[in-house]
């Protein structure tokens, strides 16, 4: 068994972008990050509180690229998406609308508890986010 928790892996097509919209819009913070030498990210480590992600540069010719792919070549669709436990829901709402996130669900109470609101990125990739904890419940 796994010491850590999983992490997401997202591809895109612009991760230098995506990776200052997840830093300003979401509160992600760098963790680590490789360029290559026209200073395009190649890998990315970010975090946001306990949890990590991992951003790279989609290359659809590669052995993993040929079998993933973006919510732009799906028409828009997210086959998986993230949820991130945050304390402050509502200011962190607040800060991923002034920077530019996408609401595709509005902040609101649940019925099973907790706030939570869902917005996409620049490259259509879905972030959930909100105070309800699992791990808290029975």
């Amino acid at each position: 068994m796994s010491r850590y928790g999983a992490i997401p892996t997202l591809v895109y097509k612009d991760p230098n972008t995506a990776f200052e919209f997840l830093k300003n819009a979401l509160g992600f913070q760098e963790h680590s990050v490789y360029r290559d030498d026209q200073n395009i990210i190649q890998h990315s480590e970010l975090k946001l509180g306990e949890a990590m992600i991992m951003i790279g540069l989609f290359r659809p010719e590669s052995e993993f690229g040929k079998m993933i792919g973006t919510p732009r070549e799906a028409n828009g669709l997210n086959t998986q998406t993230a949820y991130f436990i945050i304390d402050d829901v509502d200011s962190h709402y607040q800060i991923a609308k002034d920077a530019g996130a996408q609401m595709v669900m509005e902040l609101k109470d649940e019925d099973y508890g907790g706030r939570g609101y869902s917005c996409k990125d620049p490259e259509g990739y879905i972030w959930n986010f909100g105070s309800y904890n699992p791990y808290s419940q029975k």
